[in-house]
């Protein structure tokens, strides 16, 4: 009986032990959705033509038009931010249509009855998702800089933006695997990731700022994820740029989000065999 007691663990190095298994198995998701990416790089190539439209063309247009209050920065500085959060959001959003076709190759079946944690399966997949949000990230940083875009690349900003991307692409690439989970089929999933992707990105400040919006709109927005992404991304990487809000709540409210949205998604994940 005592020998028994005095074998069994410390509840701290369990504790301990159970958190190096799940970041383990998140790595081990990761690397393995990060690998697909490496066999298909034209797919890099094909994300940059969407932010190259939005800031040679859009931005150039409304650069002219001096009815939108940017403060001390241009149109297109004010947007530059902007047009970054909306790469992450449109690349992350049909993440989900990736998890459906594992369904139907039997790729996710083969995951349920391994012993890695369900929780583990869905951060390993908003961590690849924050890579390729990374790849986003340099796609737009050097867009930018060829349209004159006064960038800050002091390294805490770099980190800063880094940290921020990673963490918005998690965040909303969770979100669609969520939308997957209770969809479950590639047409409806379609459907419903491109009425969601507009609605996010105009009721937020990516394109204009929230002092312009009527009040309703306004509180939608200060309710939208979107929004502290911008936000924090605006006051990190422009020079003369600031975040309204500030870093602080911006990351806390995005990773409060991230956090409820990876409870809600390990539970639905096994459902998507069903």
């Amino acid at each position: 009986m005592t020998s028994a007691v005095r074998a069994a663990p410390p509840v701290a190095s369990t504790d301990a032990a159970l958190g190096l298994d799940f970041v383990r198995q998140s790595l081990a998701i990761a690397e393995v959705e990060v690998r697909k990416l490496s066999r298909d790089p034209t797919e890099l190539l094909t994300r940059a033509v969407q932010p190259a439209l939005w800031l040679v063309v859009f931005g150039q247009v409304f650069t002219r038009v001096r009815a939108i209050p940017t403060g001390d920065l241009s149109y297109i500085e004010f947007m530059a931010p902007g047009v970054l959060a909306q790469s992450v959001l449109f690349s992350a959003i049909f993440f989900g249509i990736a998890a459906i076709w594992e369904r139907d190759l039997g790729i996710i079946h083969k995951l349920l009855v391994s012993p890695a944690y369900r929780g583990a399966l869905v951060m390993g997949k908003a961590l690849s998702a924050g890579l390729r949000g990374l790849t986003q990230a340099v796609i737009v940083y050097l867009l930018a800089l060829v349209m004159g875009v006064h960038l800050r690349f002091a390294p805490a900003a770099l980190l800063g933006v880094a940290a921020i991307v990673m963490l918005g692409s998690a965040l909303f690439a969770t979100f669609s695997l969520i939308v997957a989970c209770v969809v479950k089929t590639r047409e409806r999933f379609m459907g419903i990731g491109q009425v969601l992707t507009m609605p996010l990105f105009f009721a937020s400040n990516a394109i204009y700022p929230l002092s312009i919006m009527p009040a309703w709109l306004r509180g939608v927005a200060r309710a939208n994820p979107l929004t502290y992404l911008v936000d924090a991304l605006r006051g990190l990487m422009v020079s003369g740029g600031h975040s309204v809000f500030g870093a602080g709540p911006d990351v806390l409210v995005q990773a409060a989000v991230f956090a409820v949205l990876l409870t809600v998604a390990a539970r639905l994940y096994p459902g998507l065999v069903r």
